[in-house]
């Protein structure tokens, strides 16, 4: 198959999270070891960062990945979804994995692998190892895709497990309280590998510690780091504070561990994070005049921090594209959103994308304004349009939002 060929074979083939929402979800990893074992079990001996979390665990991961490159390390850094190439979930070093690398994986495999009828997030996390073992990968920082207990990254021993926050997320998978939500992330503590924890709720902090006791695991809560200690970085939003104050202690329990990782790696590695590892749609800036900003928040807790950063952000009239997915209570997102914007209601070119006319009418409930429009290209350059100099378009809901104006 060629590249392109060989995406289209991944995406209509296998169950896609990514596009279909629930239906792609396989809880347990015996797939998942089936096709290591397939591939010649590339994961072990490799060494790992896990990452897990509601929030930020994005962002944490790729800052965590620049500050070890910037220390020489082969560095591999896996995550998901992706916003514009599918290979964006597997880089070394920031170079996105080769197309004739994945064209190599699947042609060699996909045969053998129909027996076991993996889901697409299951093909990319074997694909992952087995391009990292090839490649000789001296460390991976690995992000898990939903939860962490059953997730399919959770077959690795880390040097060190990182769990950024906890909130309300896939409720209809994890659980519908925090306590459940947290036992599921607080899976992927494994016995003896210290910790890290970031700011979260109490209820989730206490799931943490009771976990990391059963495990023996030593746990550093990066909430109690003074401030001064923690470098500025180049992501923009108040919340990538503690998502800096994560990476952070992250980094320094890898140094205690005997990882060579230097003050001045992770300063410069915080300050150019994006162009190290390629990072995209945090706080993005897209344009000056008007101020347009994108940004990945998409559930209850990552709405609350984005809107806390736009009211801080100076502009006179704000201008909201928004699209979600139809799979969660978007009502919970709704009911925190600004009244006095203007809404560009749109639907991502996914099939889990909530009806753009569907959505407009469960805004309107909440008395949120504005029109639908057939594309989220449609809907940006409508809000663009109308937005005076000193407006400010800013455009979320989701990543398949997002993805779609970058």
């Amino acid at each position: 198959m060629t590249y392109p060929q060989t995406l289209e074979y991944l995406y209509s083939q296998l169950p896609m999270f990514h596009r279909v929402g629930p239906a792609a979800y396989k809880p347990g990893l015996d797939n998942t070891w089936a096709l290591l074992h397939l591939v010649g079990n590339p994961h072990e001996g490799l060494k790992t960062v896990h990452i897990a979390g509601t929030n930020g665990k994005g962002s944490t991961s790729h800052m965590i990945a620049a500050a070890l490159q910037l220390a020489g390390y082969k560095t591999g850094l896996y995550t998901s979804p992706h916003l514009k190439d599918f290979r964006e979930r597997i880089r070394i070093n920031g170079v996105l994995m080769p197309e004739d690398a994945v064209v190599e994986f699947v042609n060699q495999y996909h045969a053998a692998w129909q027996l076991i009828q993996p889901s697409f997030f299951e093909i990319t996390v074997a694909m992952c190892f087995w391009y990292f073992k090839r490649e000789g990968v001296e460390i991976a920082v690995i992000e898990t895709g939903l939860g962490g207990r059953l997730d399919s990254t959770n077959v690795i021993d880390p040097e060190v497990s990182v769990i950024t926050n906890i909130g309300y997320d896939h409720m209809n998978l994890l659980g519908d309280t925090i306590e459940k939500i947290a036992a599921e992330k607080a899976g992927i503590i494994k016995q003896k590998k210290p910790v890290v924890i970031g700011a979260m709720r109490e209820e989730a902090r206490e799931v943490m510690i009771q976990t990391a006791l059963k495990q023996q695991a030593p746990v550093i809560d990066s909430t109690i780091i003074p401030s001064t200690l923690i470098p500025g970085g180049a992501l923009q939003g108040n919340y990538q504070i503690e998502n800096r104050a994560t990476a952070f202690m992250a980094l320094r329990t890898l140094t205690a561990l005997g990882w060579r990782v230097g003050e001045e790696h992770i300063a410069q590695g915080f300050q150019h994070v994006v162009e190290l590892t390629g990072l995209l749609g945090r706080w993005q800036k897209l344009n000056e005049a008007p101020l347009t900003i994108a940004d990945v928040a998409h559930n209850e807790d990552g709405i609350r921090t984005v809107l806390a950063q736009i009211q801080h952000t100076p502009h006179k009239r704000l201008h909201f594209v928004l699209g979600v997915v139809g799979d969660k209570d978007v009502t919970r997102v709704l009911k925190l959103l600004p009244q006095n914007a203007t809404y560009y209601f749109c639907k991502a070119d996914i099939p889990r994308g909530l009806d753009a006319e569907l959505l407009k009418q469960e805004a309107a409930e909440f008395q949120l304004w504005g029109e639908f429009y057939s594309s989220v290209k449609q809907a940006y350059e409508a809000a663009c349009n109308a937005a005076e100099n000193d407006d400010m378009v800013f455009i979320g809901g989701s990543v398949f939002t997002v993805a779609e104006v970058l």
